[in-house]
């Protein structure tokens, strides 16, 4: 069976340390609130392209032969492997082409050009696209750099682990997001070869549990994977080359669904102050939601795999954490049509210590009789107590009151 040796690891770093930003792992005094010992964050989304694949596509591209070099590469990504192969393609004069689904988002497409990669959206998934990849590779000669199935690709992902053993030196436990495997293969045989005694946790979407179901079935198991906020981890296998080192050093593989990964992409925002995409939030989630078994000795590093996340998509997370916690609310209140009803509710919310966001005022509800008006509030409030408090004293003033979901 073949093996990632720790030596390609050593030399990887040696070979890419000039190429790649050496991040750092600072302590979460945050994060210690919610699991025991003491907690650090691997940054890897401050690399260059926003991401872990930095490495791995670097190392990559500076182990091609010169002929390789000259023809150019080529990869299939919807996302972070594409954007870290083009820019450092284009930063070491390689040719470099990206074949996308055509329903990839804009701004990775566009990141993707810009960093100077010829870019051709095809088919509705990745799968779809991998066709035209590989013919790319047989008509044109281009070298494949495929995103975690290459022990080039894992070595460089390995040097993770290398750094993180010099920046915490006390680590006992290292959490680490899981898609096709690369990243946690290439980081726990760097480790273990070092701390034999390292614990390595691996996290997935529960919308794409591809490592779990394939060491539960004893081979790479094929799943098609559900939408997800972890897109960058949501694979529908994991790789031949990877899965050997799963099975090896692994010591427990978990699941993250979709409101766990929207808190924790909340936490990191409000707490550590950082952007996360969701694939890069998973490890914190699991100290969220206490799926890792830690002790007051542990000291536990999580990786933070990538920051490339949609904006947008940022506002509707934050909107919804907010929501979940409590400190916004939707209050529909039924009031007397007279003059000065308005002003009492919006009044009494201001008293209360609680700001109106949105007020709609209408008549056209069907469920209120004549002479009396509905009114739409969504308030931004300190808790679920605050909210239980307005809507008492809403109803001690004579008005129907219901919170909405």
């Amino acid at each position: 069976m073949l093996m990632l040796a720790y030596e390609d690891i050593v030399a990887a770093r040696a070979r890419i340390r000039s190429g790649v930003v050496e991040t750092g792992c600072p302590a979460s005094f945050a994060l210690a609130a919610h699991g025991e010992g003491r907690f650090h964050l691997k940054a890897e989304f401050r690399q260059r392209t926003g991401s872990f694949k930095d490495r791995g596509s670097l190392n990559k591209l500076l182990r091609l032969d010169p002929a390789a070099r000259e023809a150019g590469v080529v990869a299939g990504s919807a996302g972070n492997h594409a954007q870290a192969l083009a820019y450092h393609a284009s930063r070491l004069g390689i040719a470099c082409t990206i074949v996308m689904p055509v329903h990839a988002p804009l701004i990775k497409v566009a990141n993707t050009r810009g960093y100077g990669a010829q870019v051709i959206q095809t088919g509705e998934t990745l799968s779809d696209g991998m066709a035209l990849v590989e013919r790319l590779t047989s008509e044109k000669g281009l070298t494949p750099v495929h995103a975690f199935d290459d022990f080039d690709v894992m070595a460089g992902q390995g040097t993770m682990g290398l750094e993180i053993l010099e920046q915490v030196p006390e680590v006992t436990t290292v959490i680490v997001p899981i898609g096709g495997g690369g990243m946690i293969s290439g980081i726990a045989t760097a480790m273990r070869e070092r701390r034999p005694g390292i614990r390595v946790i691996g996290v997935e979407a529960a919308a794409s549990p591809g490592a779990q179901a394939s060491l539960a079935a004893g081979a790479p198991a094929h799943l098609e994977s559900s939408d997800t906020l972890a897109d960058g981890i949501a694979v529908k296998r994991i790789g031949d080359l990877t899965f050997p080192h799963l099975q090896a050093f692994v010591d427990d593989v978990v699941l993250i669904d979709e409101e766990q990964i929207t808190r924790a992409i909340f936490f990191l925002l409000e707490s550590e102050k950082v952007v996360v995409e969701g694939g890069g939030a998973v490890s914190v989630a699991a100290i969220l939601e206490g799926e890792v078994d830690l002790r007051s000795s542990d000291t536990t590093v999580c990786i933070l795999s990538g920051g490339n996340i949609d904006m947008n998509l940022v506002s509707r997370i934050i909107d919804r954490a907010l929501w979940a916690d409590g400190r916004l609310a939707r209050l529909a209140v039924v009031v007397r049509d007279r003059p000065g009803y308005l002003n009492e509710v919006t009044a009494l919310v201001a008293i209360e210590g609680a700001n109106v966001l949105h007020i709609e005022h209408t008549r056209a509800f069907g469920d209120i009789s004549v002479g009396k008006v509905g009114i739409e509030l969504t308030i931004e409030t300190r808790g679920p107590e605050h909210i239980a408090k307005i809507v008492v004293k809403l109803r001690e003033l004579g008005h129907r009151v219901e919170e909405l979901s």
